[in-house]
């Protein structure tokens, strides 16, 4: 599984079950009510991550990836036991906004106990930290960033973007997000000070209309402060309409590119 283009096969036979991409509503069924039959650690997170299995009568096994609160590291600065929390987050957020980022997450109990399940979406391996593509101004990559920037995502790494088998651009690794201390970090620097699409600040609009009726899990799964915190980014980006500057000191990831 270099890179985490995972493979999928058959424990008798050694042959390949190919992965499709689901639609979301196949991917929440099957997130929900699978079993999960394998789990093998992914070697370089440094959280305990693992590629699962899901099983069900009429599916014959989709990968996922699966964060148990259990293998979370006890970082100074995000909650212990929440990463997984934020992972849904994550999704839900996307979800709201129609931007199909996040691939279908949930959070349920697995092998190693509760955790975040996310569903596993093949993606093209040639756009894979291709930095013409990621460092375009184009109005997909611009989607990435203003999610990043709402999300308050404190690590936005090139390996952590990819590109769906059906061209959509899909975000992964949600865990350092919603802080209620800023706490961006990004590789994705080309809309610095620039102006928001319209089109992307529309959608902003409309999500503000009703963040407790779009949003209704936020109040689950984030501190009251970090939901504050998320209210008072929102708005600020909707008012300056434009992305904020950031610092070549704070702002970049570790490992960055």
């Amino acid at each position: 599984m270099p890179d985490l283009n995972l493979q999928l096969r058959d424990q008798e036979t050694g042959e390949i079950i190919p992965q499709r991409e689901l639609g979301e509503e196949e991917a929440l069924r099957l997130l929900a009510e699978s079993e999960i039959t394998a789990a093998e650690l992914v070697p370089w997170g440094s959280n305990h991550t693992f590629a699962v299995v899901l099983e069900a009568e009429d599916h014959p096994g989709h990968l996922a990836i699966y964060k148990p609160a259990s293998g979370e590291r006890p970082l100074h600065d995000f909650r212990y036991g929440t990463l997984h929390n934020r992972e849904l987050a994550s999704y839900v957020l996307s979800r709201a906004l129609g931007w199909d980022l996040v691939p279908p997450t949930v959070v349920r109990d697995g092998p190693y106990g509760i955790g975040s399940v996310q569903i596993y979406v093949p993606s093209q391996p040639q756009f894979m930290e291709d930095e013409e593509f990621w460092g375009a101004r184009t109005i997909e990559v611009e989607r990435m960033v203003l999610f990043d920037h709402l999300a308050n995502n404190a690590d936005r790494k090139i390996t952590h973007c990819l590109v769906s088998t059906s061209g959509k651009v899909i975000g992964i690794d949600h865990g350092l997000t919603f802080h209620h201390h800023p706490k961006l970090r990004t590789v994705l620097w080309q809309f610095v000070g620039r102006p928001i699409s319209e089109e992307l600040l529309g959608e902003l609009r409309a999500l503000a209309l009703d963040v407790p009726g779009k949003l209704p899990e936020l109040r689950e799964l984030l501190s009251p402060e970090e939901e504050a915190a998320f209210r008072t980014r929102l708005d600020g980006l909707i008012r300056s309409g434009r992305y904020p500057l950031l610092d070549p000191h704070r702002n970049i990831p570790y490992g960055w590119w």
